[in-house]
């Protein structure tokens, strides 16, 4: 019996390797094609919209995770829409809780030609508590935001990369 369930776990395994399955990207270590790919790209400075620094957020993010450099051969331009909303609101008029929104928009340009080679929105939301000490409900207005770059700057790596491989496809695939 034992024989019998281990011979099918290898099957199975040998029947989806072949599935043409593999990792999108991974780290230089491991060999990743698109890790070459991603360090060709610069990230533009991107403005901030509101009292946090979320588009300086951003770019860090960016730029750690492309390993961006400035002479590279594709430039990522985004731009950042950001929105507050209270949610808790007390008798006494105060509010007590907030949620940030912030909407991301890229575009990823053909250093040489300037042509847009693709182009998307990602967008996030968080949230945190507001505190009678104004210092600390910024604080908390900042680290909240700055959650939501570092989230937003993963999901822009993930579509970049489903763009380069995809590119890198034969057309017959």
């Amino acid at each position: 019996m034992k024989s019998t369930a281990a011979l099918a776990v290898v099957a199975v395994c040998l029947a989806t390797s072949a599935c043409g399955f593999h990792p999108l990207y991974g780290g230089a270590a491991e060999g990743s094609a698109l890790s070459g790919t991603f360090s060709t790209i610069y990230v533009e400075p991107i403005p901030d919209p509101g009292v946090a620094s979320t588009g300086y957020e951003l770019r860090n993010a960016l730029i750690d995770l492309l390993d961006s450099n400035e002479g590279a051969a594709y430039r990522l331009h985004v731009t950042l829409k950001e929105a507050t909303q209270s949610v808790v609101i007390l008798q006494d008029s105060s509010i007590t809780r907030y949620n940030d929104s912030l909407t991301a928009k890229y575009t990823l340009t053909d250093s040489a030609t300037g042509k847009v080679v693709a182009s998307g929105s990602e967008s996030g939301i968080t949230a945190y508590n507001a505190v009678a000490s104004p210092y600390a409900a910024l604080a908390a207005q900042q680290d909240a935001d700055k959650r939501t770059a570092q989230d937003i700057a993963e999901r822009i790596r993930i579509d970049l990369g489903v763009f380069f491989e995809q590119q890198q496809k034969p057309a017959g695939q």
